[in-house]
C-alpha cells in the first residue's frame, strides 16, 4: 500500500479521509496567512513607506532649494544717484525736500525706507525743511548691527550732527511712524534739548514682542528660509496683497516703479542677513515704564493713527497719548497703517499743528 502511494505521488502521512492527508503538491495557503497578518504589522508598513518617501522628498527639496538659491544668487545694485552721510557708525542713505522753514526729520518702521515719505514729504516741504534717513537694516543704508533702539537711537543723533540740526532755531520735530515711533522717542528721552518736538505716527514704541513666532527660528532655516523669500519677493501678487492690507483702499496702487520701491531694498547685498537678524529680535521697542518717562519730558508731543490700523487696538492711540503726556491722539478716518501713504494731507496738517506747538513753546 505504501508503495502505491507514493508511485501515485502522495507521502506518507499526507492524503484525505480520516488521517487529514492532502496531496504533497498543493502549496501552502499564503493568501490566508497575508490576510489574517495583524493590523499593527501592516500599519507599521506603512509607516516605513511614509517615512522613506517624506526622507526622499525632502532630500528632493533640499537639493531643489539649494540649485534655486545658487541660480539666485545675484544681488539687486541701489538705484543711481541717492545721496549719503556718515552717521555715527553708519553710512546713511538719505533725502531732503524744502529749502526754507522749521526742520523737520522723518524716521521710517520696520521694513520701511526714505521713500515711504514720498507722498507726505513734499506737501511738507510748502513750510519745512524735510529730512528723512535709511535706518540700518532697511532701505539702502549700510547693513551693520545690532538692530536695536539703542543702535537707531545712535545712528539718528549722529544724522542730527551731520545735518547740523539741534541747534537754536535748528531743532526739528521727529517724526517716528510705526517701530520708528520707539526710535524718535529714545532720542527725545536721550536729547531733548536738541529737539523741536515728537510725533508718533501709527506707532505706540512699546516692546510688546510682536513679530514672527519663535518656533519660526527653527522651522525657517537655510536653505528653505531663502528660497521662500526670494520666491515671494518675485511674486507681485504677494507683495502688492501686503501693501494693500497695511495700506487700505485710499493708497494708489503699486505700479512696476512702487513694486521695486519696496522689493529691491531686500535684494541688495546684506539685506537677508539682516532681514533675518530683525525678524530674530522682533519688532524693536521700549519698555512701557521708559515710553512713560516722555510725559516728564518738556517738549510738544503728539500721537497720530490712522483709525482702522489693525495692527492695534483701538485703545491704543489714546493709551499712548496718555503715557507720554501728549494731547488726545488725532485719528484719521478710513486709514489703515501706512497713513503717509493713504492720507498724507491729514498727515501733514498734524505735522503743521505740531510745529505751531513748537514755536510757541520756544518763546
Amino acid at each position: 500500500m505504501t508503495a502505491d502511494l507514493r508511485r501515485d505521488g502522495a507521502e506518507p502521512g499526507v492524503g484525505d479521509g480520516d488521517g487529514g492527508a492532502r496531496p504533497a503538491s498543493a502549496p501552502p495557503s499564503l493568501p490566508a496567512e497575508r490576510a489574517h497578518r495583524p493590523p499593527r504589522s501592516r500599519l507599521r508598513r506603512w509607516l516605513r513607506r511614509g517615512a522613506l518617501g517624506c526622507a526622499a522628498l525632502l532630500v528632493a527639496g533640499t537639493a531643489a532649494s539649494f540649485v534655486y538659491n545658487a541660480v539666485t544668487a545675484g544681488r539687486a545694485t541701489p538705484p543711481r544717484g541717492l545721496r549719503y552721510v556718515q552717521a555715527a557708525d553708519i553710512r546713511t542713505r538719505y533725502q531732503t525736500w524744502g529749502t526754507a522753514g522749521p526742520p523737520v526729520v522723518l524716521v521710517h518702521g520696520a521694513f520701511e525706507s526714505v521713500d515711504t515719505w514720498s507722498r507726505l514729504a513734499p506737501l511738507l516741504a510748502r513750510d519745512h525743511r524735510v529730512y528723512a534717513l535709511d535706518l540700518t537694516g532697511d532701505g539702502y543704508s549700510e547693513r551693520h548691527g545690532p538692530y536695536t533702539v539703542d543702535h537707531f537711537t545712535r545712528q539718528l543723533l549722529g544724522f542730527l550732527d551731520a545735518m547740523h540740526l539741534g541747534g537754536p532755531g535748528e531743532r526739528p520735530l521727529l517724526v517716528g511712524h510705526s517701530s520708528g515711533a520707539a526710535t524718535v522717542s529714545e532720542t527725545a528721552l536721550r536729547a531733548p534739548g536738541r529737539l523741536g518736538g515728537v510725533m508718533l505716527l501709527d506707532g505706540d514704541a512699546l516692546d510688546t514682542g510682536a513679530g514672527p513666532p519663535p518656533a519660526l527660528t527653527y522651522v525657517l532655516i537655510d536653505p528653505y528660509r531663502t528660497t521662500l523669500l526670494r520666491l515671494g519677493l518675485g511674486i507681485d501678487a504677494v507683495i502688492r496683497s501686503v501693501y494693500d492690507a497695511q495700506c487700505g483702499p485710499a493708497c494708489p496702487r503699486l505700479d512696476a516703479a512702487g513694486l521695486d520701491q519696496w522689493r529691491r531694498p531686500l535684494r541688495v547685498p546684506g539685506a537677508e542677513s539682516a532681514l533675518w537678524s530683525m525678524l530674530a529680535a522682533g519688532v524693536p521697542g521700549l519698555p512701557a515704564d521708559q515710553v512713560a518717562r516722555l510725559a516728564g519730558v518738556r517738549l510738544p508731543k503728539s500721537v497720530v493713527f490712522g483709525a482702522q490700523d489693525d495692527v492695534f487696538t483701538r485703545r491704543t492711540p489714546q493709551e499712548t497719548a496718555r503715557r507720554i503726556g501728549a494731547p488726545p491722539a488725532t485719528l484719521i478716518p478710513g486709514a489703515r497703517h501706512l497713513t503717509m501713504i493713504s492720507s498724507p494731507e491729514a498727515v501733514a496738517t498734524a505735522v503743521d499743528r505740531l510745529t505751531a506747538a513748537s514755536i510757541a513753546a520756544s518763546r
